[in-house]
């Protein structure tokens, strides 16, 4: 393992030579290339040069132990060090973990109304805020690509491109079912119902990567409806795009313009499309290992909300947390936090285990 990280501590500093370089310099696609995978090594060499730091203390705490004078001090310092060593060689073994290409891409959110009727609307609006709320918190930029409206408030869907850094890394474990428990304000009896919606986070696509071929394309446009001012019926502005081959349907309604209509359901095509592929290459992974860690697989309930309680359980991991209304409001760095290293701990084992 750390022979591997000598080369990769080796690659790091040509690449600080090469990133103070003038000609890479004036290169700037070249230069930005550079800087990723700089970006990339920097966490790893850090703590590989902290190890080899605490090291050089062990050994020379271990020689100041034959020392009468030093012995109790230098044994103090031992167990510190030792503590710290084994710390750090975690943190190595984390950062080793094969990257997940698509952690630095923005994500398309796509929210749905489940069962629960118009409670589970209600929810998917609410759900679409604490999403909102936590991207402000991360300095991160929502659009929302398209949106159905219900009736008595909220989403019956809503799909959204949040833009930013390291989005899909923090979001990707949010797919899934998602479960609300709670008195509805419809309900004259105070009786809690339970609804639920579904939950999608898909990478955003590249236009390299998915290559649509026009003839597998069926296009309507029609007026839009719903809330957005009386233009939209003026207009067959809106857009549905079908793909042939796999059946996926997309519209937008959202722009005055069809053309930016069309743009914005190509965007949420590309990705459903490519999330497909990622799918199928999770599930041929998951055959041969027979066992899939962090699927993410938006099939299964993975979190419950119960408003009575003021709790939010997540299922995958069993953590109970009892500040509800917070939560709501978009802190839920801690939750995202824990998923994430639930999900790192899992891939060590499964790594562990194939060696």
């Amino acid at each position: 393992m750390f022979d591997k990280i000598e080369e990769l501590e080796i690659r790091y500093q040509e690449l600080e030579s090469l990133l103070s370089d003038p000609a890479v310099i004036s290169n700037q696609p070249e230069f930005r290339k550079l800087s990723r995978e700089h970006s990339d090594l920097s966490g790893l060499v850090t703590a590989y040069r902290s190890y080899k730091k605490v090291l050089s203390e062990i050994e020379g705490n271990r020689e100041l132990l034959a020392d009468p004078e030093m012995k109790e001090m230098a044994q103090a310092e031992l167990e510190d060090l030792e503590r710290r060593k084994e710390e750090l060689e975690g943190e190595i073994k984390l950062l080793l973990l094969p990257k997940d290409p698509n952690d630095d891409r923005n994500v398309i959110l796509e929210i749905r109304a489940g069962t629960g009727g118009d409670e589970s609307a209600l929810f998917a609006g609410d759900l679409f805020r604490m999403y909102s709320r936590f991207a402000e918190r991360n300095r991160w930029k929502v659009e929302v690509m398209s949106a159905s409206e219900s009736e008595r408030g909220g989403f019956k869907e809503l799909v959204a491109l949040i833009e930013g850094q390291g989005v899909f890394a923090k979001l990707k474990y949010e797919s899934g079912t998602h479960r609300v428990q709670r008195v509805p304000e419809t309900e004259a009896q105070g009786r809690i119902h339970t609804s639920a919606c579904t939950v999608a986070v898909l990478p955003e696509a590249e236009d390299i990567e998915v290559d649509i071929n026009p003839v597998d394309l069926k296009i309507d446009v029609y007026r839009a409806s719903g809330a957005g001012g009386q233009h939209v019926n003026k207009t067959e502005s809106a857009v549905r795009i079908t793909h042939l081959p796999t059946g996926i349907v997309v519209e937008c309604q959202d722009e005055r313009s069809q053309i930016k209509n069309r743009s914005k359901a190509m965007k949420v095509l590309k990705s459903r499309i490519l999330d497909g592929l990622h799918q199928e290459q999770n599930a041929r992974i998951a055959a041969d290992r027979k066992q899939q860690v962090g699927s993410g697989d938006r099939s299964e309930r993975i979190r419950t909300y119960n408003f009575p309680q003021g709790r939010m359980t997540d299922h995958r991991i069993g953590l109970t947390l009892y500040r509800l209304e917070a939560l709501m409001e978009g802190d839920i760095a801690e939750v995202v936090d824990s998923l994430r290293a639930h999900y790192q701990m899992e891939a060590l084992k499964a790594q562990a285990e194939a060696a």
